[in-house]
């Protein structure tokens, strides 16, 4: 049995038009691991993503979901992996058990009625199992869809943008499931704008940019590498000379914002601050933080983008 739960090899993606979207990318999951993936919108996570579910074919490159070619043992490869996508997609001709039922039929799966109703309580769907499609708000619709990614168990679970506009309960409920799972020993891999999900969940994480593979490593390295400071605080007087180029935000009343590269350097402001008479009313300390990391290996020509 692999220890790799999801390899990717050399994968490349160059559509027709000439635009190539994935360039030349090559990780790693490990089985039970809990990953990100993160990039920009345009980034190519999507293009990677469909690829790996078979959606679509690289223009060369390898991958592979628990040792099966998604394209040369693609039944293989498919019953290994469960996707939630992005994007809403649902049948509004039956109701929720139903559609579960049916999806359970896709995957050969006859009497599979424990797991569904298992499914249904940890994703809060208990009270909506025989209501149409149809009559669910976004948010429960997007419950119904993580039901239907999992309800073959699938031992690699791809979850892109999962949380989107749903509730605080959603994302409450979703994640203790996920978390349960991932404790059994399913792989997931997460594709997120809330950075902080990311940094909360995922014990490593690999970023996009432009198609190609700009970071990869554990959360904890990437963010040790992270060592800015961002230093809020609020004068009776106005900022010294000597400080405003640190100075990233600042509004009439006195408050700041500064970048510090360290500790040390926020020693220094603050000494700067007493030889020109300032006194500190307020102040606020921001540790390094994935989303500063990302902010940095994703900015285009001096611009950060999320």
């Amino acid at each position: 049995m692999t220890d790799t739960a999801l390899h990717i090899a050399n994968a490349c993606k160059r559509y027709q038009n000439g635009f190539q979207a994935v360039r030349d990318i090559s990780f790693d999951v490990a089985r039970g691991e809990f990953f990100a993936l993160l990039g920009h919108n345009g980034a190519g996570k999507t293009t990677l993503i469909s690829a790996i579910a078979g959606l679509n074919r690289l223009t060369s490159g390898t991958i592979r979901i628990m040792g099966c070619d998604v394209q040369s043992q693609a039944h293989q490869a498919r019953m290994n992996l469960g996707l939630v996508p992005q994007e809403l997609v649902y049948d509004p001709f039956f109701n929720v058990r139903e559609v579960l039922r049916i999806q359970s039929g896709y995957f050969g799966l006859r009497r599979n009625d424990d797991w569904i109703d298992e499914m249904l309580h940890r994703l809060g769907l208990d009270d909506k199992a025989d209501t149409n499609l149809r009559h669910l708000s976004g948010g429960m619709k997007r419950r119904v869809m993580v039901a239907q990614a999992l309800v073959h168990r699938p031992p690699v679970i791809i979850l892109d943008e999962p949380t989107a506009g749903v509730d605080v309960e959603l994302r409450h409920s979703l994640w203790q499931f996920m978390q349960s799972l991932n404790r059994q020993g399913h792989t997931i891999v997460l594709t997120t704008h809330y950075l902080e999900e990311a940094e909360q969940y995922c014990g490593r994480v690999a970023i996009m940019k432009q198609g190609r593979l700009v970071a990869l490593d554990t959360t904890e390295n990437l963010l040790r590498q992270e060592a800015r400071l961002i230093w809020h605080i609020t004068l009776d007087k106005a900022l010294p000379e000597s400080l405003q180029a640190a100075c990233t935000a600042q509004s009439p009343d006195f408050r700041y914002t500064l970048l510090l590269d360290d500790y040390r350097q926020l020693g220094e402001a603050v000494a700067q601050l007493q030889a020109a008479g300032c006194r500190i009313e307020a102040m606020d300390i921001e540790k390094p933080n994935l989303e500063q990391v990302f902010m940095r290996l994703t900015a285009h020509n001096g611009q950060e983008t999320l």
